[in-house]
């Protein structure tokens, strides 16, 4: 079975999300602006074998006007995504979307450029 990131929540300043498909906690990282986001955690989900409780704070620096999309990463493999939309209601939802294909434009560019130097 492959690792799927099931849809998450936010309570209390905290996004958090189930990953199924795994036996042990892969090394998850999450994204926000080109930075890695500190403090997450995955844990046994309980009562759910090859489960894991993946826990995001949401750090103050990304609680901002517009839309701040953050990425979830395992390895090379992007697991999913979450997005905050705050202040002024952005005139469509495209705008979500166009903010997460340039999250991971970015992420995809650095990918290469690091591939081109290490075989260049």
């Amino acid at each position: 079975m492959a690792m799927k990131l099931e849809r998450g929540r936010i309570s209390g300043g905290v996004w958090e999300a189930v990953l199924t498909g795994v036996e042990a906690a892969p090394p998850v990282e999450v994204r926000h602006g080109g930075q890695v986001v500190e403090g997450v955690t995955a844990s046994p989900a309980p009562g759910q074998p090859g489960a894991f409780v993946i826990r995001v704070p949401i750090p103050t620096r990304a609680l901002n006007d517009g839309v701040q999309t953050f990425l979830v990463l395992s390895g090379a493999a992007t697991l999913g995504s979450f997005t905050l939309i705050a202040g002024v209601v952005p005139e469509a939802d495209i705008r979500a979307e166009l903010d997460l294909l340039r999250a991971e434009l970015d992420l995809l560019k650095r990918a290469f450029q690091r591939h081109a130097r290490e075989t260049g």
